[in-house]
């Protein structure tokens, strides 16, 4: 093992397909339709499926914007990058830093429910073992942290039959349970409108609630550098996997609304989707959904790690945090310091988690916290696209609208419920998700007095003369700066 200086991740792995499979697992279609559907009925009831096509409008602004920087800068730090070259280095600094919080707290709030799904397919009691829970799902943690250790190829031939098994288990379930009819409620077309909103604020509960169901997709950006011709598959790739998960989590929802009540739902929790498998096929049909959730919990936190490792590696390499986290591999080309620091921080956060409550109550609270920090990331990235592509927007209706008014709408979605919602949440959710975004200004202060270069960008992403018309339709070079060339004399 040494230091990456003039090594890097392995180029050319992943091709169109990989990545679309990257794209989806990141987004867990299961596992966030169990984790997340008590708590979206809690904020809207049953306008769930209006809560995720509204969501959706904008969030595909956001993956626009991810695949149009993504042609100008191929790092695997993805927004840190984007953001600290077009708007300022401290906004992309807390954009990646945001990234890495809402990651590291999912690490515990997928796991919990992993090790919890793990043990009630064996004893439904020992589920709600919180200590027992937690200690099966860091095993499984681990497991997948062995798994990126092992390189790109490697995460993807599991994610294959993991998201493989998972989606069809879960397309079975939703067309029974939409062809089944004469659940608790008939189909009714105003669970699509904005009646069931309470207000304003009612609505942006839902939407920031909503925005974790579609996160992850953007592991594409983070694997780029490991990616064929990735300035243009990986924001193919991402939008592919968006528009599968959106019609996932529409049918899905609507399933649920049509077969369970409002308080079976509530009752449910996170097992969602056991009762639904109960509900349409007794005896077996909830322990297959929940094999489908906990093989998708699994898959996700395969994903999040990529996430977090690649957004770390990216911020070792540029010494905004310790260098030592750039530092690949020798054989795998793999930014094995970032994944053994990520383990070491995730194996003292699974021992804290058990004084915290309960499963239900640690991951309501980290839902919410992190739809803060994913609203405040993507919508820091919509605005970059425009500034970056903001001479190029009047060439045409296309460029305007591609480039500029969707890319902008879906921004300032997010920062408008990013706002909106710190009203209608907890003390617990803010303290997270706005707290674990506070203690992001310790390393930027210290790295910023110490003089990374990452501060002083020597060129800024302009699509006017950053790069060619060619290379935007090509695979040229990146413009990434090379920061380990001009490395500090300190590391640390």
């Amino acid at each position: 093992m040494r230091s990456s200086s003039g090594r890097g991740l392995r180029p050319n792995v992943l091709g169109t397909f990989d990545t679309i499979v990257m794209a989806v697992a990141g987004s867990a279609p299961a596992y966030s339709i169990a984790a997340t559907t008590s708590v979206l009925v809690a904020a809207v009831g049953p306008a769930g499926p209006a809560a995720l096509l509204y969501c959706a409008i904008p969030m595909l602004g956001i993956v626009l914007a991810y695949g149009r920087l993504g042609r100008l800068d191929v790092n695997a730090g993805a927004g840190y990058s984007w953001v600290g070259r077009t708007l300022h280095p401290f906004l992309g600094f807390l954009s990646g830093w945001a990234l890495v919080v809402s990651t590291t707290i999912f690490m515990v709030a997928g796991s919990l429910p992993a090790g919890a799904l793990t043990l009630s397919l064996f004893d439904p009691a020992l589920a709600e073992n919180t200590a027992l829970a937690t200690l099966v799902g860091a095993a499984w943690f681990l497991a997948m942290l062995l798994v990126v250790l092992g390189g790109a190829r490697l995460t993807v031939r599991a994610q294959l039959i993991l998201s493989g098994v998972e989606l069809v288990i879960l397309l079975l379930f939703i067309g029974a349970a939409l062809l089944r009819g004469g659940g608790q409620l008939a189909f009714d077309w105003s669970w699509f409108g904005f009646s069931h909103f309470e207000g304003t604020a009612g609505f942006a509960s839902g939407a920031l609630i909503a925005t974790f169901y579609y996160w992850g997709w953007d592991v594409t950006s983070n694997l780029s550098e490991e990616t064929r011709n990735s300035r243009r598959t990986a924001g193919l790739a991402a939008l592919v996997g968006v528009g599968i998960v959106f019609l996932l989590f529409e049918a899905c929802t609507v399933a649920v609304n049509m077969t369970l009540s409002a308080t079976e739902i509530r009752a449910a929790g996170s097992n969602v989707l056991g009762a639904l498998g109960e509900a349409v096929w007794p005896g077996i049909g909830g322990k297959l959904l929940v094999i489908a959730v906990l093989l998708s919990t699994v898959a996700t936190l395969e994903t999040t790690l990529i996430q977090v490792t690649r957004s770390l590696f990216a911020m070792g390499r540029d010494r905004t945090m310790p260098a030592a986290l750039g530092r690949v591999h020798r054989r795998w080309n793999t930014p094995w310091a970032a994944v053994t620091a990520v383990g070491a921080v995730a194996v003292a956060m699974f021992a804290a988690s058990t004084a915290l409550g309960s499963i239900g109550e640690v991951l309501g609270a980290a839902v919410t916290a992190i739809g803060l920090q994913i609203a405040f990331y993507y919508g820091l990235a919509g605005i970059a696209a425009v500034v970056a592509y903001r001479r190029t927007l009047l060439r045409s209706l296309r460029d305007f609208v591609l480039g500029g008014a969707w890319p902008l709408l879906g921004a300032l979605f997010m920062l408008w419920i990013f706002v909106e919602s710190l009203g209608e949440l907890s003390g617990a959710a803010i303290a997270i998700g706005v707290g674990g975004l506070a203690t992001g200004l310790v390393p930027l202060v210290r790295y910023w007095h110490r003089g990374s270069l990452y501060y002083r960008p020597a060129a800024r992403l302009d699509a006017t003369h950053a790069v060619t018309s060619q290379d935007l339709d090509g695979d040229g070079p990146s413009q990434r700066p090379d920061y380990t060339d001009r490395a500090l004399a300190t590391d640390f």
